[in-house]
C-alpha cells in the first residue's frame, strides 16, 4: 500500500519517526477527548450537577485544543518537507534534462517533459504530503484506539476488529480499478501534452500550407479523448469514495445498535458504551481519509515514478578529449555519421569536412534532417554509427566539454529569463561592463526597445513581465553572442524561421558581422542566406545529396536548383 520509492527521498525515515510520534500523541488526545466527554455525559445522566464536572469538561476542552494544535504542527511539518522534496526533485529533473538533452526529449516528448517539470512536480508534492500523513495515521491511531476499546468491552472491540479488514479489502479492490483508470488517463495526458507542444511548434508551417484549421480537428480529438478518460476516472473516484463512506458509516451504525441492545439488556454500562460509540468514528476516520485522498495521489504517484525513472537513466559517456580554441586551420571531419530515431526516421550516413572559419549553410525541406545534423555537430545527440575527427583526434561523439564550451547556440525561440534586460543580454558574460552591454544593444538594434522601457536596461522582462516580439528576443540572443568573443563556433537552428521577411532581413544585417572569424553552422530553409555561405550542405529525407559553394551547386542544376524552384512555387520534379 505504501510506495517504497518514498523511502528513497532524503530524510524520509526521519519524517516518518516524527509523524509516528505526533500521531501517537494525537491518539492519546483523542482518547482523552472521548473518555472525558463520555465520563461527563455519564455523570450528568446519573444526576450530578454540571458545576461538579468541571475537571472532565476541562479534560475534553484541553484534549480538543491540543489535538488541533497537533494537527497544525503535523501539517506544517509535512508541508515544509513535501515542498523541500518537490524543489529538490525539480532541480534534479532539470539538471538531468540539461545533461541528457535532446536524447531524453526525443524519447519522452517535449510536451511531456514540460508538463512533468511544472504540473507533475506539484502533483508529486501533493502525493508526498498526503501519503505520508494518511498512511502513518492509519497505521498508528486505529491500533491504539482498538486497544482501549478492547479494554472497555472486548466484544465490541472484536466487532470493530472484524469490520476493519473488510473495509481494507474493499478499498484495495476499488483502488486497483481506480489505478488502472488513472494510468490510462496519465498516458492520455502525456500524449495530449506532446501533441499540443508539437502543434505550437509547427503552427507557422501549418499556416504556410493552409492546413492549420484542419489540424485543429486532430487537437480537438485528442482533448476529447483526454476529457472522456478524465471523467471516467472521476466516476470511479466518486463511486469508490461513496461506497467506502457508506460502509464505514454502516459499520458505525451497526456498532451503535449493537451497543444499544447490550446497554438495554444490562450487559454493558453507560460509560464504556458511550466511550466506544465516541471512539468508533475516530477509529474508522484514518482509513476513510486515506481512501478519500487515494485518488488525489494517483497522478502524483505516476509523476513521481516518471521523475524517478528519468533520474535513474544512465548519463551518456562524454569522450575524454581535450581541444584548443577553434583556429582558422582546424578541421572537423564526419565519416559515415548517421542517426536513427526510435520512430524510424533517420539521418543516413554522410561524409563531411568543415574547415576553419567557414560559414556553412544547411538547407532542406522540413524533416530533411537539418536539426538532427545540428544536434549531432553540437554534441546533443550521439550518432548511431560513424566517427568524428576534430582537430586530429578521433571520437564517436561531439559531446565533448571543450567543444561545447566554444559553442554559441541560437535557436528559433531563444529563452528569455525572468530577469533584467541587462542580465539577459550578459547571461553568458556576467562580468562585462555596462558600457559593453550598451554597445551590444546598439550593434544588434535594441536601442528603440531600451528607450521604451521604464527602467531601461534594468527593466525586468520574461515570464509574464514586459512582453517581447520574436525579433526582439532574437536580438537579445545576438547581443549575447556579440559580448562573448571567446566562443568561435556559432550554431543557428532556423533562427529567423518565425519572423516576417522585413524583420529577418534587418536581423540578417546585424548577424553577418557576428559570423566573422567563427565557424558558423546555419540550418535554414530561407534561400537568401545561401549567397553569404562559404559552403552549402543540401539534405533530402535524411540524406546528404549535395554540398559545395552556392554558385557551383547552381551551375550543376541538381537537387538544390529543384529545391529552389519548389520553394518559389514550382514543382520539385520540373
Amino acid at each position: 500500500m505504501i510506495d517504497r520509492l518514498l523511502f528513497t527521498l532524503p530524510e524520509s525515515k526521519k519524517i516518518m519517526v516524527k509523524l509516528v510520534g505526533l500521531y501517537v500523541l494525537q491518539a492519546f488526545l483523542i482518547l482523552g477527548q472521548a473518555l472525558g466527554l463520555a465520563m461527563l455525559l455519564t455523570n450528568l445522566w446519573q444526576g450530578h450537577p454540571l458545576a461538579s464536572q468541571w475537571q472532565w469538561l476541562l479534560l475534553f476542552a484541553g484534549c480538543f485544543t491540543a489535538r488541533h494544535l497537533t494537527n497544525w504542527l503535523e501539517q506544517a511539518r509535512l508541508d515544509s518537507y513535501a515542498r523541500h522534496c518537490a524543489d529538490q526533485l525539480r532541480q534534479q529533473l532539470l539538471k538531468r534534462l540539461f545533461t541528457l538533452g535532446p536524447v531524453l526529449i526525443n524519447r519522452e516528448g517535449t510536451g511531456n517533459m514540460v508538463t512533468l517539470a511544472l504540473d507533475g512536480i506539484s502533483e508529486v508534492e501533493t502525493y508526498i504530503n498526503l501519503l505520508f500523513s494518511k498512511f502513518v495515521s492509519m497505521m498508528v491511531i486505529p491500533i491504539l484506539l482498538l486497544i482501549v476499546c478492547l479494554y472497555l468491552d472486548w466484544v465490541s472491540g472484536l466487532v470493530m476488529l472484524a469490520i476493519y479488514p473488510l473495509i481494507i479489502l474493499f478499498m484495495i479492490i476499488l483502488g486497483y480499478a481506480a489505478k488502472a483508470k488513472a494510468d490510462r488517463q496519465y498516458a492520455n495526458f502525456q500524449m495530449l501534452s506532446n501533441h499540443f507542444i508539437d502543434s505550437l511548434r509547427g503552427i507557422d508551417t501549418l499556416k504556410y500550407f493552409g492546413i492549420s484549421k484542419q489540424y485543429s480537428k486532430s487537437i480537438f480529438r485528442s482533448s476529447e479523448q483526454f476529457r472522456r478518460s478524465t471523467m471516467s476516472v472521476i466516476r470511479v473516484a466518486m463511486l469508490s469514495t461513496f461506497a467506502l463512506d457508506f460502509f464505514t458509516t454502516l459499520a458505525i451504525a451497526i456498532l451503535a445498535v449493537f451497543l444499544g441492545l447490550r446497554l438495554i439488556d444490562g450487559h454493558l454500562l453507560l460509560f464504556p458504551a458511550l466511550a466506544i460509540l465516541i471512539l468508533a468514528p475516530e477509529y474508522f476516520m484514518p482509513i476513510r481519509n486515506f481512501a478519500n485522498d487515494y485518488h488525489a495521489t494517483l497522478n502524483g504517484k505516476n509523476s513521481f515514478h516518471a521523475v524517478y525513472r528519468i533520474l535513474k537513466m544512465a548519463e551518456p559517456q562524454r569522450p575524454q578529449v581535450q581541444l584548443h580554441s577553434w583556429l582558422p586551420n582546424d578541421q572537423l571531419k564526419l565519416t559515415g555519421v548517421s542517426y536513427q530515431y526510435p520512430s524510424g526516421s533517420q539521418l543516413k550516413p554522410l561524409n563531411l569536412t568543415l574547415t576553419g572559419y567557414q560559414k556553412v549553410g544547411i538547407i532542406g525541406m522540413s524533416g530533411a534532417g537539418k536539426t538532427t545534423l545540428i544536434n549531432l555537430l553540437a554534441g546533443f545527440l550521439a550518432p548511431t554509427a560513424g566517427q568524428f575527427n576534430v582537430q586530429g583526434t578521433m571520437t564517436n561523439s561531439m559531446n565533448i566539454s571543450d567543444w561545447q564550451q566554444q559553442i554559441l547556440y541560437i535557436p528559433q525561440h531563444p529563452y528569455i529569463f525572468e530577469d533584467t534586460l541587462r542580465n539577459n543580454i550578459a547571461f553568458y558574460t556576467p562580468d562585462v561592463s555596462d558600457r559593453q552591454v550598451e554597445k551590444a544593444v546598439h550593434v544588434v538594434g535594441l536601442d528603440n526597445l531600451v528607450a521604451t522601457l521604464p527602467a531601461g536596461l534594468s527593466t525586468v522582462i520574461g515570464q509574464g513581465h514586459r512582453p517581447l516580439s520574436g525579433g526582439q528576443a532574437q536580438r537579445i540572443a545576438l547581443a549575447r553572442a556579440f559580448l562573448d568573443q571567446k566562443r568561435k563556433i556559432m550554431i543557428l537552428d532556423e533562427p529567423t524561421a518565425h519572423l516576417d521577411i522585413e524583420t529577418e532581413l534587418e536581423l540578417k544585417e546585424r548577424m553577418l558581422p557576428l559570423m566573422k572569424d567563427r565557424l558558423v553552422l546555419l540550418a535554414t530553409h530561407r534561400l537568401h542566406w545561401l549567397n553569404q555561405m562559404d559552403h552549402v550542405i543540401v539534405l533530402n529525407h535524411g540524406r546528404l545529396v549535395e554540398q559545395g559553394d552556392y554558385q557551383t551547386l547552381l551551375e550543376q542544376n541538381g537537387y538544390l536548383t529543384k529545391l529552389i524552384r519548389q520553394m518559389r512555387g514550382g514543382r520539385l520534379d520540373a
